[in-house]
């Protein structure tokens, strides 16, 4: 199938429809666990700085890899609940959203 036909087939399938400048619903939350997400990862990875890693530590690959590492707990924490930053957000987007009705 060649990407003309595949086109089409989403064009009539109704797969892909675009509104341009519509959010999807979903998106203040998802926003705000990416946000908790990014904020974890710095925090894990300064930590992860302070751990002795013993006879495989060292050099530029460690550095890199700790960065992944802490990129995985932290997606791992927020998959679980997170640390209650996002809880803090939700209640802060709302009021703001409150006011802006109100104006």
């Amino acid at each position: 199938m060649d990407v003309s036909t595949n086109m089409a087939a989403l064009q009539v399938t109704g797969a892909q429809v675009a509104q341009p400048g519509a959010a999807a619903p979903d998106a203040p939350n998802s926003a705000i666990k990416e946000f908790e997400a990014m904020f974890l990862t710095q925090m894990v990875d300064e930590m992860l700085k302070q751990v002795e890693i013993g006879d495989f530590g060292g050099g530029q690959a460690e550095e890199n890899w700790r960065f992944f590492l802490a990129e995985a707990f932290s997606r791992e924490i927020v998959d679980q609940g997170g640390a209650g930053l996002s809880a803090s957000l939700e209640r802060a987007l709302s009021a703001y959203s409150q006011t802006r009705e109100m104006e």
